[in-house]
């Protein structure tokens, strides 16, 4: 078993154009600097995918292991747009939680099942910026 963050941890797909973009859209809007991440391609993150009953060669879900728990799909984006400083960011989550889990996580599914293909895949994983790389677990 992989050992936990005290902070929360976001599992992404390092590969993925658009996870890749939202890694980057949180480490700009996260200025307590709250997140961890772990990309599902690092030892970490394939880690804490197992541990939370996820698929790391096939994962058609985001992770958010906080306090000791995994949240996916859009529970976990909900929680993590909660989790920021900004009040439009903690509106927006609040506002996600409020549609119908049926109706929210199938259109999540969806684009997550057809996420290179609609918005493409790098060669190689997403690199952090010196000044970022301590909230990356390998």
């Amino acid at each position: 078993m992989v050992a936990e963050s005290a902070a929360p941890v976001i599992v992404f797909d390092g590969v993925c154009l658009l996870c890749s973009r939202w890694v980057r859209f949180l480490l700009k809007h996260d200025r307590a600097q709250r997140y961890r991440f772990a990309s599902m391609q690092s030892e970490g993150g394939r880690g804490l995918l197992l541990a939370h009953g996820l698929d790391p060669d096939s994962p058609l879900s985001f992770l958010l292991v906080e306090d000791g728990h995994g949240y996916t799909d859009t529970d976990a984006i909900a929680r993590v747009l909660h989790g920021l400083q900004h009040r439009r960011w903690r509106w927006l989550g609040g506002a996600l939680r409020l549609l119908p889990r049926w109706l929210r996580d199938p259109a999540y599914r969806f684009v997550a099942r057809h996420r290179y293909r609609i918005f493409g895949q790098s060669r190689g994983c997403f690199l952090p910026t010196p000044e970022q790389h301590a909230r990356f677990m390998t």
